[in-house]
């Protein structure tokens, strides 16, 4: 919704990993192995979508990116594709939300990798992996953190007039 609002392509990793699997694709049958266990595709694989994706000209006016960086290296290197591109990310949103609640929230999609015990051991590789990010992207001055724990209507509303000032 808020892509649509802003006229960007809303540029999700899943998205493009689950297209990637269900295309069968050379990319696809080696991230499906990732992806089932809950572990996270190997940096090389997604980094070459994202450089790809940001390049393409739908974006090249803006773009809101869903599920990358995953890392610090990932995020080094987005700032790379960045200053290439000469285009600039404004923030970053952090979505705070408790466990219980993304445990919840993720086993009522019903999606064939959306197991608890594969939940759970994404929130493990989340508190290793990705959560230094918030750190990272705090001492760059761009990082937002929105309460993920309330309705998706007051979730868009806060990201809506993040994006709109």
């Amino acid at each position: 919704m808020l892509a649509n609002d802003c006229e960007v392509p809303h540029i999700s990793t899943g998205d493009i990993l689950r297209s990637a699997v269900a295309a069968g694709s050379e990319l696809g049958q080696k991230a499906d192995h990732y992806m089932s266990t809950g572990e996270l595709v190997p940096d090389d694989l997604i980094l070459d979508l994202i450089e790809e994706r940001l390049g393409q000209k739908d974006a090249q006016l803006g773009w809101l990116l869903d599920g990358f960086p995953r890392n610090v290296p990932q995020a080094e290197f987005l700032q790379k594709i960045l200053d290439q591109i000469d285009q600039p990310a404004d923030f970053v949103v952090n979505l705070d939300v408790e466990d219980a609640v993304i445990v919840a929230r993720l086993l009522q999609r019903g999606r064939k990798d959306d197991e608890e015990s594969v939940i759970l051991n994404r929130l493990e590789v989340y508190r290793q992996q990705t959560e230094p990010l918030i750190e990272f992207y705090r001492d760059r001055q761009q990082l937002v953190s929105v309460d993920g724990n309330q309705t998706m209507e007051a979730v868009y509303a806060a990201l809506k007039s993040l994006v709109m000032e």
